[in-house]
């Protein structure tokens, strides 16, 4: 495949996971799909969340480097190779973009949402207690933090058992698990294509987009044809 149709065959592809990164990082604004917890947001939302790395990182700068991308194949001087060279340094820019909402995402998930949850669940040892009221006592925070913070399975992540702690918003875990996910899916798919736009850009650099080629071929066939119509008028 030539670089310039790979060009826009990345920044066709880049489109879509940039809407997914958006919507999601969107959504988890909105816990419970409720309007409640955003008005409090420097307390009842993750840092993580606030960051919008999912909506700046993974959506509006991979966003402008797709766009650039897919303008990269069009016929320009030298076979393109300016716009090729232009497309590394976008392409440099939305890896950084991608790195970033998927780092926030990835720490966001190991750190656990934030949720209203009754502290006495858990003692020094960080073991849930068995007489722990689920009444009293209630506070905003990020209970999951003070748990082993190992991918094991005592991990939070593995043990939905643990769940059970954060009382509102409902379904928090759940909600922060698999949009947190979603990010990170699509910005790891962004980041894969952006640094193989960075090398097909080199390549590019080097060798152009392949459209000078096609169409100096293109002229010679429209130069031939006329001269053979020509002939077969006898002019």
């Amino acid at each position: 495949m030539c670089t310039g149709k790979c060009a826009k065959c990345i920044g066709i592809s880049l489109y879509p996971l940039c809407v997914i990164s958006i919507a999601a990082n969107l959504m988890m604004f909105f816990p419970d799909w409720s309007t409640e917890y955003i008005q409090n947001a420097n307390q009842q939302i993750t840092q993580e969340v606030r960051s919008v790395g999912g909506i700046v990182g993974g959506g509006v700068l991979v966003l402008f480097t797709a766009v650039q991308i897919q303008a990269t194949g069009r016929k320009g001087c030298c076979g393109n190779r300016c716009g090729m060279f232009l497309s590394i340094l976008f392409a440099v820019i939305g890896l950084g973009g991608a790195l970033f909402g998927f780092l926030m995402s990835f720490i966001g998930l190991f750190r656990g949402p934030a949720c209203l949850y009754n502290p006495s669940f858990i003692n020094d040892d960080l073991d849930f207690l068995t007489n722990g009221s689920t009444t009293s006592s209630l506070i905003w925070g990020r209970p999951f933090e003070s748990l082993p913070k190992n991918f094991s399975d005592e991990n939070y992540l593995f043990d939905s058992d643990l769940w059970e702690i954060c009382v509102a918003p409902a379904n928090i875990v759940e909600f922060n698990i698999i949009l947190f996910s979603i990010i990170m899916g699509a910005t790891g798919f962004e980041i894969m294509l952006c640094f193989t736009q960075m090398l097909n850009g080199l390549f590019g650099c080097i060798c152009g987009t392949c459209l000078k080629k096609k169409n100096e071929k293109e002229d010679a066939g429209e130069f031939h044809k006329r001269n053979n119509e020509k002939e077969d008028t006898g002019e």
